[in-house]
């Protein structure tokens, strides 16, 4: 007798949260052809099924291949009680430290944008020096020396102590310091050009760079700004300050654009840089259709199809969290631009049909390439982690590598209530910093934790604990050791 059978291949389980009532639900990964979907279900509100790939083998890369052992934060800060993603954080049940900090400093913009997930505009307010100062001070109470700390906003740069906080950053034990800016300040004011210039090297623009074109910066940022960017980067280049363009990639409205942005990105001396953030349906935005949204091996395919310097296995998953992150490195050597995997050979990182490490073989040159596909890089240590690299493989010669040779290309998918995996949440590795000292993962600060949604997270919270009782009260009435049957005891007999 012939029996049916599914029209998709059973992956994995998982956790995720209810987008509805944001309770958290069973959820299982299933492939169906090329697609890869997180299909959840709760009891008050039903099934939900959401796109989180489009690339089957790409997916498996990620979850069976790239693969590290996760790095502790010298400390945690709140208990486990209620459950991921209610305990945030960091508590004990989370598996990666604070690749990058991020310290938020104002809600105040001068922008409205209509993708902001701060959901910042003018006129709101800046937190004060004091509780920087302490967000400051939880992330090296948790990482001793920092990787990277990003000041952020709303819009960083008009907060009336802005400097104030760098200097206060410099004096901290961290290793490199980035400013997430939509660079009109810049563009606007030399003077203030020159004073950011005096904290480099050790200083980073995370430039907000969505396109090339007005009419689509219009409809993603509400204003026109190409003739702003030109300037800011004009500001840039003749300081010498690093910088990195960050596109947010929008289906239907710039992902056309990806080349073009990574094109003019490498004709810039101090871009170090692109990194693309696939839009999600958090803050100001909310997608209509959650099934037709852009995955990270999406966008990898976009670089690989527009961008003329890359190929899809030049795109690899970073190890710390690979269902969220992907890079691309290459080198920018005699004005040619020369993608990592084509310099080394492909069979350095990956070969034959079941996508084996080859480096598995070379426990030393396995290291040197996990620790170069990490988030936590300055562009100084990109470039001294590719020399080491090189000198790994005897069959290239290791050049004499500056910052200025660098240039990576970084995937980063901010997931939502629709494509929250809570086994990649525990992976995280960026996080917010608060003043009461804890740091939280950025999907659960912006979906559980941020402003008005707090008040639907405590009263989970406050079911959770009641249940929780609950259960412990029932469990010692009705369940004794005498009870308990062991199997090891028990005798069949017909």
């Amino acid at each position: 007798m012939s029996r049916k059978i599914r029209p998709w291949l059973f992956y994995d389980t998982t956790a995720s949260v209810c987008a509805s009532c944001r309770r958290q639900v069973e959820a299982k990964i299933v492939i169906k052809g090329d697609q890869v979907f997180l299909e959840k279900w709760c009891p008050a509100h039903g099934f939900e099924r959401t796109l989180i790939c489009d690339d089957a083998e790409y997916y498996r890369l990620c979850r069976e291949v790239y693969v590290k052992h996760p790095e502790m934060p010298r400390q945690f800060n709140t208990q486990m009680v209620h459950g991921c993603p209610y305990d945030c954080g960091l508590c004990p049940d989370h598996m990666q430290h604070s690749c990058l900090s991020i310290i938020e400093i104002t809600d105040n913009c001068n922008l409205t944008c209509p993708v902001c997930f701060a959901e910042s505009a003018p006129h709101l307010r800046h937190r004060p020096l004091p509780d920087v100062i302490a967000m400051l001070d939880a992330v090296v109470a948790n990482e001793g020396e920092a990787d990277v700390v990003q000041i952020s906003g709303g819009e960083p740069t008009l907060h009336p102590d802005f400097f104030a906080i760098l200097d206060a950053a410099k004096r901290r034990p961290i290793r490199h310091l980035m400013v997430n800016t939509n660079g009109l300040k810049i563009a606007t004011d030399p003077d203030f050009a020159d004073k950011l210039a005096q904290y480099a090297p050790g200083l980073e623009i995370y430039l907000q760079f969505d396109s090339l074109r007005d009419d689509t910066l219009k409809l993603i940022r509400g204003a026109t700004l190409a003739d702003s960017h030109q300037r800011v980067l004009d500001r840039l280049e003749s300081r010498s300050i690093s910088t990195t363009l960050v596109m947010t990639v929008i289906s239907g409205i710039n992902d056309d654009q990806i080349g073009e942005v990574i094109q003019h990105a490498t004709k810039w001396r101090c871009v170090r840089g692109v990194t693309l953030q696939p839009v999600s349906a958090v803050g100001r935005l909310t997608l209509e259709h959650p099934t037709e949204r852009l995955t990270v091996s999406a966008i990898r395919r976009m670089v690989a199809d527009q961008s003329r310097i890359f190929t899809k296995e030049d795109v690899v998953p970073v190890p710390c969290n690979p269902d969220t992150l992907a890079m691309a490195y290459a080198l920018k050597h005699n004005d040619a631009i020369i993608p990592l995997t084509r310099h080394l050979g492909s069979e350095a990182l990956l070969a034959g049909p079941r996508n084996t490490i080859v480096f598995e073989r070379d426990p030393a040159l396995k290291e040197q390439v996990f620790k170069l596909f990490a988030t936590n890089h300055s562009p100084q240590s990109q470039a001294a982690c590719l020399a080491e690299l090189l000198c790994c493989l005897p069959a290239v010669a290791a050049p004499d590598l500056g910052y200025e040779n660098v240039f990576r290309v970084l995937i980063v998918q901010l997931m939502d209530i629709h494509n929250l995996d809570l086994r990649a949440l525990k992976k995280s590795c960026i996080h917010f910093a608060l003043p009461d000292g804890r740091l939280i993962p950025f999907e659960s600060y912006n979906l559980f934790y941020r402003g008005r949604l707090f008040a639907q997270t405590r009263k989970i919270q406050a079911e959770i604990a009641k249940h929780t009782q609950d259960r412990a009260k029932t469990g010692s009435e009705t369940v004794s050791s005498s009870d308990l049957v062991q199997t090891d005891s028990l005798h069949i007999t017909n």
